[in-house]
């Protein structure tokens, strides 16, 4: 086969990586070479030919490139001198010849061998019009930028004006800027001169940019470094005349100041030591040096805390039942807490404030009570909010040595209250996290320490500030996100949530007024009903506290008062039918219990962020291989209570008369109905094994029945939080029964005395007596069976009396 005519010649020789630099054609320079291999190619390339081809590094800190650290174009050069040097390195002169392309490499070893094919330059004439502009223009640039690098020789500048090859120009040029190796290797990479022209001038446009932007900057320090080398010459004068003239005391001395106002702070000993220290250094520094800016921060904050200020804090029980009452319904416990605080201050004048936190969903009033408290109390409140927070330095101050140090957000809120004993709320403690800065909650351990807090220092300070005094109150959605070392140091107190009744009394007591108020609705022309307001709480809002109700009221007020300008001598009776009206349509259905007792369908009981639901459980049976499918976004331990339940059904199935091998011929579908929202927890245990039980022995469940607990393999039934909500819930729901854990008996004080007299609440400690009160009959035959070691089903415990059971 003959070769083909268009082959481009290649050549095999030496390969020197270069870093930092960029050989053009016609170039000659000199660099030092020190790595082996280099020295090894440039040795062999003598011995030959006296040709090298030499190219860029890509990464120029890359000790051992390879072949993809290396840039593909490079130059073909003549090695003209070699002078060795101390330290095996070599000092080379060398001339570049054309460009070339590595078509392939050779060999790798001792030194990297390519094969380089020449790169055609296309001729490129003077004559024409355009050419000649870029190659003026190129020339005029570069001349402008010469002028403000600054580091280019006159001769350079000549030398590029008097070169009559364009096709040289752009090299010349490109080899005497001072760019990086990127913008030169793109230049040596271009084959055309027209095009490398082009890229050039783009390249000289963007320098003579940034060159002209760095003088201007230059240019500004300069003329501020000298206004202040001025100013600082002109103060030492006025200090020299001042002096010979003995006025020493003008009063307008800095340091006078602050030594008086240290003197009437009457700060405590080691402060006042230390703040006179401070004083003595920034007298001896410059007024405008920086070091002393910052001592004169340190002093203003040490001279604007309150060291030894504090209110006079009011002790009255009646007082503060008053208040508490006048601004909040319900919360009793919180009011119960205060008022014994108070009672034993009042007894022991030394008792450190507690360290309260109000745990509950959003919207109950934890921040406002909070407020209401330090009005009682007569202490200044401030509220610091912690969400986000994920800097150690947050709560104890940056340390000085940092530029822009200030202290931490305890100290700032001391200084902000003006008292040494206000009350602080820490607004959502369990919002805080952590990260390499550190992690703030640990910060926190010391300032809810009762037993560490008197000596509390900041970073910043570095001076002891007695935090015993301050009142902390912190709140938070959700106990289980507070770090348990954070926790212990609190006491908490659970804020559940309001029930249907107290929404209308908070509603009318204080949300109306207080919107009737905001939008200026005269007396007598806005009448707002109570059907209006549970309108409002049952079918537009779904939470625990009362922030959607009140923005629900504001909506039904604005449009309100639209009508009422309307129209002056409109009056306006706000009702259900005017709220949905201005509401639209209703947005939430009460889950009413089911109208007739079914098979398969228990109703159980769910504690959410904003209170309780009840949910139906849906079980059916098919022809099958014995499957069990979930379905309605079940999580994992709410699958494994319905394991434990069918586990519970097989070991029971002759007590309850069906077939023991169902788990191999039926398919069990269960299914959790408003499959768009995520369902998990233990304590739907019985009322998924109820629903399988119904299923498989035809007999259905009554349908005023709802229940909640865990279940376990032995057919125990185990307690389960959050029943006050699920009460709740269920009563909403029109369910007069309610099945709970033996273990709950405890929490049934917590529920409403109105909610307990219209719910019939049974206690239970056995799945056996959860069938009996949920199903419409027992099943059939129910035979006595002697009590086994195991657990299984004991008739004569579903033969217990009602009384000892039900509460």
């Amino acid at each position: 086969m003959k070769p083909a005519t268009n082959a481009k010649k290649t050549k095999i020789m030496p390969l020197l990586p270069l870093r930092g630099i960029v050989v053009f054609p016609y170039m000659i320079l000199h660099f030092d070479v020190g790595r082996a291999k280099s020295v090894k190619a440039l040795e062999d390339a003598m011995l030959k030919e006296q040709t090298i081809f030499l190219t860029a590094q890509k990464d120029p800190g890359e000790e051992e490139p390879g072949h993809d650290d290396i840039y593909q174009v490079g130059t073909i050069a003549r090695v003209k001198q070699l002078l060795r040097l101390p330290g095996d390195t070599i000092r080379v002169l060398v001339e570049g010849l054309e460009r070339a392309r590595i078509a392939s490499w050779e060999d790798d070893d001792p030194y990297f061998t390519v094969s380089v094919e020449e790169m055609r330059v296309p001729k490129i004439s003077r004559n024409k019009s355009e050419v000649e502009a870029l190659a003026r223009q190129v020339v005029e640039h570069f001349e402008r930028y010469a002028k403000l690098t600054n580091r280019i020789s006159p001769d350079a500048t000549l030398s590029v004006s008097a070169i009559d090859d364009i096709s040289r120009l752009p090299d010349v040029v490109a080899s005497n800027m001072n760019t990086g190796v990127d913008m030169k290797q793109g230049i040596l990479a271009e084959p055309s001169p027209k095009r490398r022209l082009e890229k050039l001038l783009d390249i000289l446009v963007k320098e003579i940019e940034i060159l002209e932007i760095e003088r201007n900057i230059n240019s500004k320090v300069r003329q501020q470094i000298d206004k202040s080398q001025r100013e600082y010459y002109l103060r030492e004068q006025v200090k020299a005349i001042q002096k010979e003239l003995g006025d020493h005391e003008s009063g307008g001395d800095e340091g006078d100041e602050y030594k008086l106002r240290i003197e009437e702070a009457k700060l405590p000993e080691e402060v006042e030591k230390k703040a006179l220290k401070e004083l003595e250094r920034l007298q001896k520094m410059h007024a405008a040096s920086a070091e002393s800016g910052v001592i004169r921060t340190y002093l203003d904050w040490i001279l604007e805390l309150p060291w030894t200020t504090a209110t006079e804090e009011n002790l009255d029980l009646d007082h503060a039942a008053e208040v508490l009452a006048r601004d909040h319904y319900g919360l009793e416990k919180v009011k119960e807490r205060m008022v014994e605080y108070l009672a034993v201050r009042t007894l022991r004048h030394g008792l450190h404030g507690p360290i309260i936190c109000l745990a509950g969903p959003p919207g109950v009033g934890k921040t406002s009570i909070a407020r209401s408290i330090a009005e009682a109390l007569n202490r200044k409140y401030v509220r610091m909010s912690l969400g986000g927070v994920r800097d150690e330095a947050e709560i104890r101050g940056h340390r000085r040595t940092y530029v822009g140090a200030m202290p931490g957000r305890i100290i700032a809120a001391i200084k902000q209250s003006g008292s040494r004993n206000p009350l602080i709320l820490l607004d959502e403690i369990d919002k805080m996290s952590s990260d390499f800065r550190g992690d703030p909650s640990s910060a926190m351990l010391e300032v809810l320490d009762a037993e560490q807090n008197k000596d509390f220092r900041d970073h910043y300070m570095e001076l002891p500030f007695d935090l015993s005094d301050v009142l902390f109150i912190t709140t938070a959605n959700y106990k289980d996100a507070i770090p348990r070392p954070l926790l212990d140091r609190m006491e908490v107190i659970d804020i559940s949530g309001y029930t249907d009744e107290e929404k209308v009394h908070i509603a009318t007591r204080h949300l109306v007024p207080k919107q009737l108020g905001m939008h200026g609705i005269p007396e007598g022309r806005l009448k707002f009903e109570t059907t209006a307001v549970r309108e409002i709480i049952h079918h537009y809002t779904r939470e625990a506290g009362v922030r959607n109700l009140e923005r629900s009221i504001n909506s039904v007020m604005r449009k309100s008062a639209k009508d009422l300008v309307m129209d002056d001598t409109l009056s306006i009776r706000v009702n259900a039918k005017t709220v949905q009206k201005y509401l639209g349509a209703r947005k939430f259905l009460v889950d009413k219990a089911n109208e007739i007792d079914e098979v398969g369908v228990a109703r159980g009981l769910a504690w959410t962020p904003v209170g309780g639901d009840t949910l139906a459980i849906e079980v059916t049976l098919m022809q099958g291989d014995g499957a069990l499918e979930l379905t309605g976004q079940l999580g994992d331990v709410m699958k494994e209570s319905a394991r434990i339940a069918r586990s519970v059904i097989r070991s029971r199935a002759e007590e309850l008369g069906i077939d023991p091998m169902f788990h191999k011929r039926l398919d069990m579908h269960l299914h959790v109905p408003e499959g768009a929202i995520p369902k998990d927890g233990p304590s739907a245990g019985i009322t998924l094994a109820t629903a399988m039980a119904s299923a498989l022995t035809g007999i259905a469940i009554r349908r005023n029945v709802a229940m909640t607990g865990e279940i376990t393999l032995r057919g125990r039934v185990l307690g389960i939080g959050g029943l006050k909500e699920k009460t709740l819930a269920a009563h909403r729901a029109g369910i007069d029964t309610i099945i709970i854990p033996a273990e709950n008996k405890k929490d049934i004080e917590e529920i409403p005395l109105k909610i307990r007299e219209k719910l019939r609440i049974i206690p239970v400690s056995r799945f056996e007596q959860v069938l009996k009160y949920a199903l419409v009959r027992l099943p059939s035959p129910v035979r006595k069976i002697n009590p086994q070691p195991n657990g299984v089903f004991r008739a004569d415990a579903v033969a217990g009396p009602v009384s000892e059971l039900e509460h």
